[in-house]
């Protein structure tokens, strides 16, 4: 007897030659949220680890105190890196809870720069700030995280470093700004533009709203800036409200202090414009070129620098380019050829007013002191 033989089940299709069975179909690109946040939680949790460790040898007198912060830094940078993933995919799965409130710009930009001053310390860090009260509507944690991250991303590129905040002329926007210089030493090999830190910085932007970014990397090192379109603006720039012609008006006394140095080779142009200053009560030295220029830098800073057009060339740039180094701004006055001339620079960072040769002692004062209101 033969025996019985089952037909086999109908099958609607057949799978592909080389085809993955529906098992073996999980594609790595479907779970990066969970890989993101199971490696962030890793990172932080180790780190906390380690961190207790080393608090541990320093109260057994194991180490030092200045080992103990030289340990510590690299491990907080670690943790830093798990608490920005963390942050990251909270802000992309909308899981962070916004409650936006007038917050000063300035006052936050300072605590930040107060909590992180022994890490600057220790890390080498050259800091000067300009920092102008300026109020912003956004959620203050993440404001918090926002100038973090900011520093996070621009101190591997240098050890000189400029923070400045501000209104913006127009838009009045507030504005702020750092950049990081690196004195001709370039950073790591490692060191990349388009870290964490950065990614955190364009998610924050994204998930507050209003922000807009702008960054340039260069040999020098970097700049950034970032642009708060939800300003709370409460007034006109002060500059508007500087009666230049009133002689009997406080901005006269407050130019007791003020120095200026002149920069050109004609001695005529250099006995006009310091005859123009003392009318105005400025003192000031004079120099021929821009060597003898740095040389009178180096020995005092000048509150502002009048040069002469004949010198506006390559080395006028450079020279400019080394004081934007010890400086985050600085003001120009040009003598120009023309006698009658008379303009007010603009905003911008390379803006300069220009007095003619044959306006000197009478257009001269009130440039610069609508140079020197514009930093105040």
């Amino acid at each position: 007897m033969q025996p019985t033989r089952s037909s086999p089940p109908t099958q609607t299709s057949q799978p592909k030659p080389g085809a993955p069975a529906e098992a073996d179909a999980w594609k790595l690109e479907d779970h990066w949220q969970e890989l993101v946040s199971a490696l962030a939680d890793q990172f932080t949790e180790g780190v906390s680890n380690l961190q207790n460790q080393i608090d541990q040898l320093l109260a057994k007198g194991r180490i030092t105190k200045m080992e103990h912060r030289a340990l510590n830094i690299p491990a907080e940078r670690i943790k830093l890196a798990g608490l920005s993933a963390q942050q990251i995919h909270r802000l992309y799965g909308g899981r962070i809870r916004q409650s936006h409130e007038k917050v000063n710009m300035a006052d936050l930009v300072e605590g930040v720069l107060q909590e992180r001053k022994q890490e600057l310390g220790i890390l080498g860090i050259a800091l000067r700030r300009k920092l102008k009260p300026v109020e912003v509507l956004i959620d203050p944690t993440l404001a918090h995280s926002f100038v973090n991250a900011v520093l996070d991303w621009g101190l591997p590129f240098g050890n000189r470093v400029d923070v400045r905040v501000d209104l913006n002329a127009w838009p009045q926007h507030a504005r702020l700004q750092i950049r990081v210089a690196n004195d001709g030493v370039p950073p790591s090999s490692s060191t990349s533009s388009d870290s964490l830190s950065w990614m955190l910085i364009r998610q924050i932007a994204t998930a507050s709203g209003g922000i807009d970014l702008e960054r340039n990397v260069t040999a020098e090192g970097v700049s950034f800036t970032a642009m708060f379109s939800r300003t709370v603006v409460q007034a006109v720039d002060g500059i508007s409200t500087v009666d230049l012609s009133d002689e009997h008006s406080s901005m006269f006394k407050s130019l007791s202090g003020t120095y200026v140095l002149t920069i050109s080779p004609s001695l005529q142009i250099r006995a006009d414009v310091r005859d123009a200053l003392r009318e105005i009560g400025i003192t000031s030295d004079s120099v021929v070129d821009f060597q003898q220029a740095r040389d009178a830098v180096k020995a005092r800073m000048p509150n502002l620098i009048v040069v002469d057009s004949e010198l506006k060339d390559d080395e006028f740039d450079r020279f400019r380019d080394e004081l934007l180094r010890e400086v985050f701004e600085f003001p120009f006055v040009e003598i120009s050829p023309d006698d009658s001339s008379f303009d007010m620079s603009g905003f911008g960072e390379f803006s300069m007013a220009k007095v003619g040769r044959g306006n000197i002692r009478e257009a001269l004062g009130t440039a610069v002191m609508f140079e020197l209101a514009k930093m105040m």
